[in-house]
């Protein structure tokens, strides 16, 4: 059937809630309860159950055999596969109801993978992928690509410029020392630092005033991190940072709220500029890996945007938007 404000039921499924948008479909033997809420030309497929707390956006697909239990909150245009299941209870027993259900939230765009598990609390970031069957247990970051189980970041989604490898990025940028390659991100670029070698070994030298962008302020190392941790994932005010893969390899993604791109630093003759306002994320750490980064001013709390909505914000402002 079709209700008066476009909104078709199928006469087999059990729709209970009059807070639907126009052009949302509910299929058959799907059941809405009374308070949901769900928005315009979303669809609802087969054997789908949402409970009374819950919010859904535009433009939403749940596929078959999805429930959205009490503290779901799903953005617009997100893509919820097969029998994906989330949960709002981290200590579940029969017949013991929690005060308050923990609340999940799935950003605008993000899409969710068929059978993939998403734990009570978790914020699943703008356009994330989680990958079939991945188990998320922890906050996933805004165009992270999850997969596993634990679920794990193995990569970034919606880089227009290709990824550049260790060995291409060598190659373009040259072995010139000063020799510098832009990114494709506004401000962004790797450089060529002064390094010289014979049969005593390689020594890569820096004189801060005239090797670097900056004269530094701070310095400091990141190192022992597990390979499926991520770092970083802020921007800054007015900092700007110079980072260099002392030892081992790492993936570095920088993203300025436009065009987002990422780097592989495996080599101490190479650095990573990243000027004020660009959103900076270090990932795939291999083992024993040692990344110096060098900041242009002291340690300032307030300098620091840690919100990706936030930093969305600011820079949007700053362009006059």
């Amino acid at each position: 059937m079709t209700d008066p404000v476009g909104v078709f039921v199928h006469e087999k499924a059990l729709c209970e809630s009059s807070a639907i948008g126009a052009g949302t479909r509910v299929w058959a033997f799907a059941h809405v309860l009374p308070r949901a809420i769900i928005g315009a030309d979303c669809n609802i497929c087969d054997h789908v159950f949402i409970e009374n707390d819950v919010v859904v956006g535009d433009a939403v697909t749940v596929k078959c055999g999805v429930q959205l239990w009490d503290g779901v909150r799903i953005g617009s245009g997100v893509f919820i596969g097969p029998n994906a299941t989330f949960t709002n209870d981290l200590f579940p027993r029969s017949k013991v109801y929690p005060e308050k259900f923990l609340q999940t939230v799935v950003e605008d765009g993000a899409s969710i993978g068929a059978n993939a598990t998403i734990l009570p609390g978790i914020r699943i970031g703008r356009s994330a992928m989680i990958g079939a069957g991945a188990v998320v247990t922890r906050n996933v970051p805004p165009f992270a690509v999850v997969v596993g189980n634990p679920g794990i970041i193995v990569g970034y989604q919606a880089s227009p410029v290709a990824t550049p490898s260790a060995t291409v990025a060598n190659a373009l940028l040259g072995e010139k020392a000063g020799s510098k390659l832009a990114l494709g991100v506004e401000g962004c670029e790797l450089w060529r630092m002064p390094h010289f070698a014979d049969l005593r070994g390689e020594l890569a030298p820096t004189e801060f005033s005239r090797d670097l962008p900056f004269v530094p302020k701070r310095s400091f190392v990141v190192y022992g991190v597990p390979s499926n941790k991520v770092r970083g994932e802020h921007a800054h005010h007015t900092c700007e940072q110079f980072l260099i893969a002392v030892h081992g390899s790492l993936s570095v993604v920088v993203d300025n709220g436009r065009s987002r791109n990422e780097v592989v630093l495996s080599d101490p003759t190479m650095g990573l500029y990243l000027p004020p306002l660009v959103w900076g994320i270090q990932y795939k750490f291999e083992a024993d890996t040692v990344l110096q980064v060098n900041a242009s001013h002291p340690y300032e709390a307030a300098d620091y945007i840690r919100d990706y909505d936030t930093f969305l914000k600011v820079v949007h402002a700053g362009q006059g938007a």
